[in-house]
């Protein structure tokens, strides 16, 4: 029972981020723009977290140079996910940008196989060959209305999968040593200030002090980061990252739900069949790189003295 409740704690984060591209898309239309709202959401959610650990009984955050410097790097990585992700919906549909956000799942192993060396078996390899098929048919590549495609949202969207996988392959390999609430905190930061940094013209024009952007702010930081990240921290470490990554992939069906719901979006039936070919293939390789990986470590222990 115990390991239920983190597996529906792993399911709630992934259906919150789910809901992200169609609120922000709906928000378009009360005039802002993706670099204020991605901004807004990641400094409230900095703002919530550092509250927390202030608030919290550990008190002050002891951080090497390296691991503060190696978390804000990373923190701009998933600042410009959001961002290039948001930016993006603004040119596509909010069920075409998810799909083509999802390929970072391939980009991941590509990342590990040229920066680390960790060649993709075969099994890994047909997974992305599938994922590949299923993006085409989700996209409808192959349809009537393939001229009318946005190739600029397109590329912000494959732009935002491939930072998405190096803030996944980052976060895997940094601040192991960190509590969640502080290496949270510090990542939000370094996401606020990356935005920052290549949006300042813009973020400094706005107008923050209405009602209605402060509601959409804060929904943004806390259904969209504060609450998904303190559910992962708490449950990942419980079930393990290969579970999570297959429970994870619901964002995917939850994005074109919740598209078709409150953006009124229309999926054809190849459609539905290519997501439902890529959740598959995602599922699949997520599955094996969890037994590669618990044999890696079984390996490990038993030559070990």
């Amino acid at each position: 029972m115990a390991n239920l409740k983190y597996i529906i704690m792993v399911l709630m984060g992934g259906i919150m981020y789910g809901t992200m591209s169609s609120f922000v898309k709906l928000f378009y239309s009360r005039g802002y723009h993706a670099a204020e709202l991605s901004f807004s959401q990641a400094f409230l959610a900095a703002v919530f977290l550092g509250t927390a650990q202030f608030l919290s009984r550990k008190g002050k955050v002891r951080l090497t140079r390296n691991e503060f410097i190696s978390l804000l790097a990373t923190g701009g990585a998933i600042g410009l996910t959001n961002y290039l992700y948001y930016q993006s919906v603004s040119y596509i549909s909010a069920s075409l940008a998810i799909v083509i956000l999802m390929q970072f799942t391939w980009f991941s192993l590509l990342l590990d196989w040229a920066v680390f060396g960790k060649k993709p078996n075969k099994s890994e390899l047909l997974t992305v060959v599938f994922i590949l098929i299923g993006t085409v048919m989700a996209a409808n590549l192959f349809g009537e209305d393939v001229q009318s495609l946005s190739w600029i949202g397109i590329t912000l969207a494959l732009c935002s999968s491939l930072t998405y996988a190096i803030y996944i392959v980052a976060n895997s390999r940094v601040g192991h040593t960190v509590g969640w609430l502080p290496k949270s905190m510090v990542i939000m930061a370094g996401s606020a200030l990356t935005i920052f940094i290549i949006n300042v013209k813009t973020i400094l024009a706005g107008s923050y002090f209405s009602y209605e952007f402060a509601m959409m702010a804060v929904f943004l930081a806390i259904i969209g980061t504060t609450i998904p990240t303190a559910l992962f921290a708490a449950a990942i470490p419980k079930i393990g990252a290969g579970i999570s990554s297959i429970l994870m992939t619901i964002e995917l069906p939850v994005a074109v739900l919740c598209a078709s719901i409150v953006l009124n979006e229309q999926l054809g039936f190849v459609q539905i069949v290519g997501i439902l070919v890529m959740l598959a293939a995602i599922s699949t390789m997520n599955y094996y790189k969890s037994l590669k990986n618990k044999k890696e470590k079984q390996s490990g222990s038993a030559l070990s003295p």
